[in-house]
């Protein structure tokens, strides 16, 4: 009679240890950061901002009007010679080209005949003064002297005055009148070359010299996209001859009619151009960013983790406590993604390494 007691007490405690076996091998295992791996990585927190709006648009550099200069003829005449070509840095001062005119020749000769009419006038003002003060002649004899005295000077002044015009010290009297730079920089247009004529009627210029330390960035902004772009919003510009440059600015001026061939609206960015890299005539993309609109929780695009078309990250909160959350991706642009849910404002989550973390965790 004891022995079936006995085989009823050992059957419980076999039953009991089995259990036991079970629950310590079902007992699922903790990660646990090491500390030359805490070391390694970073961290960023899960924010509530605004939602960043991008907006792309073609774009074409072009000069900084308020740093060039259009350089026009003063006179018609032949061009004897032209010193600079397009891309020459010049200084202020500097001889770009020698014209000769005829209009100039036929000024230096007005003046020398001026000058040989001012000198009879002298003398004979000289004359006559000295007439009436010996009371040889009348007074009236003496205002007539000095009335034509006073008129050759005035023919000569005017004379003076058209050679100032036309380039003053820049002149001689053969004829050649230099065109010179007003202002430090570089030719970027040229629109003559020895042995051409200018005439008087065709209102073109003849160089353009431009700084280009500063230069303007046109874009086209179509009639759907106009509430996307204001004065003042942030952009990127980017350039087809440095693809992995990006140039900052801000739009500074904002067109209020839209052009009638394009039907779209003008926006100009100004960019400094200390390395001069931007050159004008070239194509850019132009990116506009927009942080007016709506707010989402955001995390740092470094944080993403995609795999299986889903998207996790790996949320810290101790060495000893991490875990891996999926996230419901709204948009991502730049280094900022914006999400509908999965972690929540305040979260740190890992930026750096965190895909070998991801990968142990999902092994566990």
């Amino acid at each position: 009679m004891k022995y079936p007691i006995v085989l009823v007490l050992f059957f419980t405690l076999l039953a009991g240890s089995c259990s036991e076996k079970k629950e310590q091998k079902a007992a699922k295992p903790v990660f646990t950061l090491s500390d030359s791996m805490q070391r390694l990585i970073t961290t960023d927190t899960v924010s509530y901002c605004n939602i960043s709006d991008e907006l792309s648009l073609s774009g074409q550099v072009s000069f900084n009007e308020n740093n060039m200069v259009r350089i026009f003829p003063r006179s018609s005449g032949l061009v004897t010679e032209a010193r600079v070509s397009v891309g020459d840095h010049v200084t202020k001062g500097q001889v770009l080209a020698v014209v000769r005119s005829a209009d100039v020749a036929g000024n230096y000769s007005d003046l020398n005949s001026a000058q040989a009419e001012v000198a009879i006038a002298k003398r004979q003002l000289d004359n006559a003064s000295e007439l009436y003060k010996s009371g040889i002649s009348s007074e009236r004899e003496y205002t007539e002297a000095k009335e034509n005295y006073d008129k050759a000077m005035a023919g000569k002044q005017k004379v003076q005055s058209l050679i100032t015009i036309n380039g003053g010290g820049h002149t001689n009297a053969g004829g050649d009148y230099l065109i010179t730079s007003p202002i430090d920089g570089y030719v970027v247009e040229k629109k003559i070359t020895a042995g051409a004529f200018i005439r008087p009627d065709m209102g073109d210029n003849l160089f353009t010299v431009s700084d280009l330390q500063q230069v303007w960035i046109y874009a086209n902004v179509y009639e759907t996209d106009i509430a996307k772009v204001k004065k003042g919003y942030p952009v990127k510009v980017v350039s087809a001859a440095y693809p992995d440059k990006v140039f900052e600015g801000v739009i500074d001026q904002v067109s209020q009619v839209l052009d009638p061939e394009s039907k779209a609206m003008r926006v100009r960015i100004t960019l400094p151009n200390k390395d001069l890299l931007l050159k004008p005539d070239m194509f850019a993309k132009v990116i506009v960013s927009n942080e007016e609109g709506a707010k989402a929780t955001c995390i740092p695009t470094a944080a993403l983790i995609s795999q299986d078309s889903r998207n996790y990250v790996v949320v810290f909160r101790a060495k000893n406590d991490i875990k891996v959350a999926e996230v419901n991706v709204l948009k991502t642009i730049g280094t900022h993604t914006y999400i509908k849910s999965g972690v929540s404002e305040g979260e740190i989550l890992i930026t750096s390494y965190q895909n070998l973390i991801f990968s142990q965790l999902m092994d566990l």
